[in-house]
């Protein structure tokens, strides 16, 4: 079996040939992130447009590298939510075409659960039932993963989500996009207790739950010393914006565990699996090791490459296709944050 999955529910380009042995034939990613620099985030006309340029090329590129032909295809997968209205639409409209021109099968993906699944292929192991959190751009969520297609939506992030306020604060702080490895990058020299920023929630054990807005304000306002008109950035130090950095990504990091942690003791289970963006946080993934160790839990956290939007995690397919979940040419697209 081979199957070709499609990943472009927000702004990376994605394609992958995978075998039902779960062996990665090919796997292509064109990335947006110097469309997008000058905004500080990705603006979803340009992320579709460019969808349009690449779509093709990438499968293109993919099939040539699995050194096979798309007639040798048995479905063609494609993640139709949640994500971007403009670029989901272009993953689904090449995936419906391919359908038809082979007489393939198509199959649905759910980016969310694809991130989970993620874990499962790198340990290679059976990971469910288990916690699932999900940190990127878009979302900050956390799941009871009772299958890979099963999640009961426990809680999330009340307002922006954690990559999203690693990019606002790199922009504040006047580092590049995309902001969470260059807030990273400036926080390795920085002190992390220079400032005292919010944790919203994470003493309150009766909501699951995070909200990263007051946190993006208290940067704010140490940046300016407390003014509250139109935001100018003042001449900061090479230290000062190390340890606003620093101690503004260990308050995320804070958030992030605290409410991981409560979630596997709340559902009584003891597997968390980790994956989307800011998984790849290098903060983030010694801090979990250390108190999964010290709790007993068993942690699976997505390898770097399969951190950020990519087509192999879309290998969920697979198990779909097998269990006979194929989907109708009318097959729709559903955009938004949706927690399901």
């Amino acid at each position: 079996m081979k199957i070709l999955t499609l990943e472009t529910t927000c702004d990376e380009t994605a394609a992958a040939v995978i075998t039902g042995d779960f062996e990665v034939l090919a796997s292509v990613v064109a990335s947006q992130d110097k469309l997008h620099q000058r905004f500080h985030g990705v603006v979803p006309e340009i992320a579709a447009r460019a969808h349009v340029e690449r779509i093709l090329p990438v499968i293109d590129e993919a099939i040539r590298n699995a050194g096979i032909t798309l007639e040798e295809l048995d479905a063609i997968a494609v993640a139709n939510t949640p994500g971007l209205a403009g670029s989901l639409l272009v993953g689904l409209v090449a995936a419906k075409s391919l359908c038809v021109a082979l007489d393939k099968p198509l199959v649905a993906v759910n980016h969310l659960h694809a991130h989970i699944y993620a874990c499962k292929l790198a340990s290679g192991q059976d990971v469910f039932p288990c916690i699932g959190m999900i940190v990127s751009g878009g979302h900050s969520n956390l799941y009871r993963c009772n299958a890979p297609s099963e999640f009961e939506y426990l809680g999330g992030t009340i307002d922006d989500a954690a990559g999203e306020a690693f990019d606002k604060v790199a922009n504040m702080l006047g580092l590049p996009y995309p902001g969470g490895p260059a807030v990273s990058r400036a926080a390795l020299t920085g002190d992390r207790k220079a400032y005292r920023f919010p944790r919203s929630f994470l003493n309150d054990d009766s909501k699951i739950a995070f909200s990263f807005s007051g946190l993006k304000t208290a940067v704010r306002y140490a940046i300016t010393g407390g003014a509250t008109s139109e935001f100018v950035r003042p001449d900061l130090t090479d230290q000062q914006v190390a340890d606003l950095a620093a101690s503004f990504e260990e308050a995320v990091v804070d958030c992030l565990v605290g409410k991981a942690l409560l979630a596997v003791r709340k559902a009584g289970l003891s597997t968390l699996c980790v994956g989307g963006g800011v998984a790849a946080n290098t903060r983030l993934r010694e801090r979990l090791e250390a108190e999964a160790k010290k709790a007993n839990i068993a942690l699976h956290i997505a390898p770097f490459e399969l951190c950020t939007d990519n087509a192999v995690m879309g290998a969920i397919a697979i198990e779909r296709f097998r269990a006979g979940l194929t989907e109708n040419l009318d097959l729709d697209l559903i955009p938004g944050l949706v927690r399901q």
